[in-house]
């Protein structure tokens, strides 16, 4: 019998090809498909430098995380390197700041996109409101059931999300179909707008189409052959998001002048209704509820483990710690799907979008931890046992800061609202700095800086 689970055990783990889909799934989201065609819009060839750029800082990002999580495989990820490193003080800000509570807000704003993108499809339907309602708590189930039904849905999900922008891409990179046609553009291609530096400016934009890959970690002892797919996994989903959305943006240009791109609340619906015609609405639709689904069914699998993993280190709620039968953390996956459901319910897109735009800023910050974490740990662990060494460190780990920075400090999508963005992204810090400081010296009985290699 023993030999028996662990063969189910053995069979249930997460492929490459599994992996590869969780990190595209979550990182291919309605917003960053807007971004794309924003920066699209807005720089032309300059953008595509941008996306480029992004690409490499993001395979910075990952490099760090592939380090730290084969060094310390277990649950608690970003918190378990940073006490490790840091003490338990940052840690808690790490993931609390830096993941909990942008789940929170993005995930709303998500299903906020698909209940437009509805009215827009089905406008005499009285329940498009309860639709995203009902796919949330649809995936809310299948994640409680346990990994090897997740990376099922999980497939699907990156299956139809890919093919269907590959789909659009192609088939306006090809001229559309043929009673639409291609339209001229005002979206400007040459080495001369690329090579000017305005393509710096726009790098920022361009991050947040590469951004969340390392939500693979928490589910390293889920995955086959970690020592090679954690870092793969990261690497190859993030060249793969890359031509997605280059061949999906360069295409929009071929159908939608700057203009069209930017002042559309939906570009995406704008342009697959140019390139498709009537059936772009129904294009757009899946593109919509397949991002949003293959989002969430990521987010409550990942960061319930994350939660899981500090409450096993005293970090978190106790309660948290609770598995059901199937090995999944329920109470945590419960607790993450009420509280995204809230701003849901009672929030408006407008001012859940400038919570958003705030709390991703202090995403950041949770990159820079993990940087900073691999700079400590390479001098107070010189001789530890490492499955994965940076490739050029330190230089990795230095770009990866120094963007970081940058991205922050460009993160307002518009100059009258830096000052509101700011303020809320200091507010959400403050808040977890004081709780998280309360926590651990009242109830940890710890010292906020102390690492802790327990």
């Amino acid at each position: 019998m023993g030999a028996l689970n662990n063969s189910e055990s053995k069979n249930s783990k997460l492929s490459l090809v599994s992996m590869i889909a969780i990190c595209v799934g979550l990182v291919i989201v309605q917003g960053a498909m807007i971004s794309a065609l924003q920066g699209i819009g807005i720089g032309g060839s300059a953008f595509v430098l941008a996306m480029f750029c992004a690409l490499i800082i993001a395979q910075c990002n990952a490099m760090s995380f592939a380090e730290l999580a084969l060094m310390f495989p277990q649950e608690g990820t970003l918190a378990t390197y940073t006490q490790k490193a840091l003490g338990h003080f940052p840690a808690i800000i790490a993931v609390f700041a830096g993941y909990v509570v942008v789940a929170i807000l993005a995930i709303p704003v998500e299903m906020l996109l698909v209940e437009a993108i509805l009215n827009e499809l089905l406008p005499s339907f009285e329940y498009n409101k309860a639709i995203p309602i009902v796919l949330l708590g649809g995936l809310t189930l299948t994640s409680l059931i346990g990994a090897d039904v997740f990376s099922k849905i999980q497939n699907v999900l990156a299956f139809v999300l890919i093919g269907a922008l590959i789909l659009v891409g192609l088939v306006a990179v090809t001229g559309g179909l043929p009673e639409e046609g291609v339209r001229q553009s005002n979206v400007v291609w040459s080495l001369a707008s690329a090579w000017n530096g305005g393509f710096i400016g726009l790098i920022a934009l361009a991050m947040w189409m590469m951004v969340g890959v390392e939500f693979i970690c928490p589910m390293i002892n889920q995955v086959k052959s970690p020592t090679r797919n954690i870092p793969l996994s990261m690497q190859l989903s993030l060249v793969i998001i890359f031509v997605i959305f280059l061949m999906f943006s360069y295409g929009s240009t071929r159908f939608l002048s700057g203009e069209e791109l930017l002042q559309s609340p939906l570009p995406y619906l704008a342009y697959t209704q140019a390139v498709f015609g009537k059936i772009g609405l129904i294009i757009a639709t899946i593109l919509a509820i397949t991002a949003t689904c293959s989002t969430i069914n990521t987010v409550l699998t990942s960061v319930p483990k994350m939660l899981h993993g500090m409450a096993e280190n005293k970090q978190a709620f106790p309660q948290l710690k609770a598995i059901n039968r199937y090995g999944s953390p329920w109470v945590a996956i419960v607790f993450l799907a009420v509280c995204t459901l809230m701003p849901y319910i009672f929030l408006e897109i407008d001012s859940l979008l400038i919570l958003v735009i705030a709390a991703t800023t202090s995403w950041l910050l949770a990159y820079i931890i993990a940087h900073i974490d691999v700079l400590v740990l390479r001098i107070r662990l010189p001789n530890m046992q490492r499955q994965y060494r940076t490739p050029f460190y330190p230089i990795p780990q230095i770009i990866g800061i120094i963007a970081m920075i940058y991205v922050a400090l460009n993160n307002s999508p518009d100059p009258s609202v830096t000052k509101l963005v700011y303020s809320i992204t200091g507010g959400i810090l403050v808040v977890v700095s004081v709780i998280a400081a309360l926590w651990v010296k009242l109830y940890m009985k710890k010292g906020l800086f102390d690492p802790d290699m327990d």
